[in-house]
């Protein structure tokens, strides 16, 4: 079976819920429920290809996460942040440059932000899969450079956490190797 995208009717929907799931989260001002609810109405937007939209709830979003004090959900946001405004870059491109470029370096400054904060993620892996995303977003901005050595950064954390799970015990002879 493929999944198919889903319709504009669907997306409207789930737009409809996010906002009612937004305005409930606002009369409760409860931090982790307006992240979530801001970022579910951002997603919706995004959806609907209503850019603009979706960057100003995600910003709302990050300022709600960096409240809650939850660096994973902060890196996440910033993450999806440089994502949307990358495109937003893209569709943008064709009626107004000055606007696209604006959306690039926006991007560029949310990827790098990422860049700074990965090192913080809870899980290893996660940070080597932040690193991959802020690698693409900064590639289609046109900094390969910058998103190859990012690629190598989360290579290199792949290969540590790979040599970190091996058994010391199932080498015995590197011991001996460095006692000689």
């Amino acid at each position: 079976m493929s999944s198919q995208p889903p319709t504009e009717a669907e997306l409207r929907d789930a737009m409809r819920l996010a906002s009612v799931q937004l305005d409930e989260a606002e009369a409760r001002a409860e931090p982790f429920e307006m992240v979530h609810a801001l970022t579910q109405v951002a997603r919706c937007y995004r959806g609907l290809s209503m850019l603009p939209s979706a960057e100003a709830c995600l910003l709302q979003a990050l300022r709600w996460s960096r409240v809650c004090g939850s660096i994973d959900a902060t890196v996440d946001l910033v993450c999806e942040l440089s994502e949307t405004t990358v495109a937003l870059a893209s569709q943008t491109q064709p009626q107004d440059a000055s606007r696209a470029h604006a959306a690039r370096e926006r991007a560029r400054d949310h990827a790098f932000e990422a860049s700074t904060l990965a090192g913080r993620v809870a899980d290893p892996s996660w940070e080597v899969q932040v690193l991959l995303r802020i690698s693409d977003v900064l590639d289609r901005c046109g900094d390969r450079d910058d998103a190859v050595q990012l690629q190598t950064r989360a290579l290199r954390l792949m290969s540590g956490a790979a040599a970190e799970a091996v058994d010391p015990a199932l080498l015995p002879s590197l011991g001996r190797l460095a006692d000689s």
